[in-house]
């Protein structure tokens, strides 16, 4: 089982997720797209790394924008699991 991040280990890691933001016992960012086309797209292309990593986040799709949320049920709160996915996801958006 993936251990929880201590506070310390949390937000040094943060530091290096631009426009992540730590919200109840979750990871979370909206990443805003083209339109509702590009929203699909840009889940469509999250399916895989999440399914390598064993690691699905949660998703709320409207029209231009897309939140996923993260966060590692079993640990109660954010693991490397976490960060490493958020990370992927980031890369994602950007290219």
């Amino acid at each position: 089982m993936a251990e929880r991040l201590s506070q310390a280990e949390f937000e040094a890691q943060l530091a290096s997720l631009p426009g992540w933001k730590f919200v109840g016992d979750r990871l979370e960012q909206t990443f805003t797209c083209k339109d509702f086309l590009g929203s699909i797209a840009f889940v469509n292309r999250l399916v895989d790394p999440a399914e390598q990593a064993g690691h699905h986040p949660d998703l709320a799709i409207s029209w231009n924008r897309v939140t996923v949320c993260l966060t590692t049920h079993e640990a109660g709160g954010i693991t490397q699991k976490d960060i490493d996915l958020a990370k992927v996801i980031s890369n994602l958006a950007a290219g």
